[in-house]
């Protein structure tokens, strides 16, 4: 991670908690330079950590997590940037509000939270058409929300294997940490 913040890059994505705070801890030297995005789900008894040592939360999945998240926010400090994770493409497997559930108001008005956008996460479908589909519907709904007044700048979406599709669909930010970092090893 020190390499790549090296060469140029400042905002590092986690989906676990414990493995972010230790990352953190890690390149505190760096903690004014990095931007730390929390992208995993997100249980309810580690939303105070979260609130309080990242930047973003891409994973918002219902209205108590964006409500511990405000509640657990350090006054005095700058908003946690949050986007309402949506299950697009309603797969059972995934998390996320369905597209109908992502009216986002509730969330915005939280204070201490700022609500950014929308994020996915999908099983990448074959061909680049058919990844292009899901992003679309993304990039549709959060249109959909601006134009009902949220201020709305952030789809979050794609990762390595469906980036050229989420780019095509207006993408403002993708996770691709294991083209970089390669595959997650795990202690047995």
């Amino acid at each position: 991670m020190r390499a790549a913040f090296e060469a140029g890059q400042r905002a590092f994505g986690e989906n676990y908690v414990q493995e972010g705070i230790a990352k953190i801890a890690e390149l505190g030297d760096l903690r004014g330079e990095i931007e730390w995005h929390y992208i995993g789900p997100l249980q309810s008894n580690k939303t105070k950590v979260v609130a309080e040592q990242f930047d973003w939360v891409h994973s918002i999945d219902r209205l108590k997590i964006a409500e511990r998240l405000s509640a657990q926010h350090p006054e005095g400090t700058p908003a946690l940037n949050v986007c309402i994770q949506v299950n697009v493409s309603g797969e059972e497997s995934k998390s996320g509000v369905s597209p109908g559930e992502a009216a986002g108001h509730a969330v915005a008005a939280l204070p201490g939270l700022r609500l950014r956008g929308l994020m996915s996460i999908l099983e990448p479908a074959g061909t680049l058409k058919e990844q292009r589909i899901p992003h679309a519907r993304l990039r549709s709904l959060m249109h959909e929300l601006q134009a009902d007044g949220l201020p709305l700048d952030t789809l979050s979406m794609g990762m390595f294997a469906d980036l050229e599709a989420a780019v095509l669909e207006d993408a403002t930010m993708v996770r691709i940490g294991t083209a970089i970092f390669g595959k997650r090893t795990y202690n047995t």
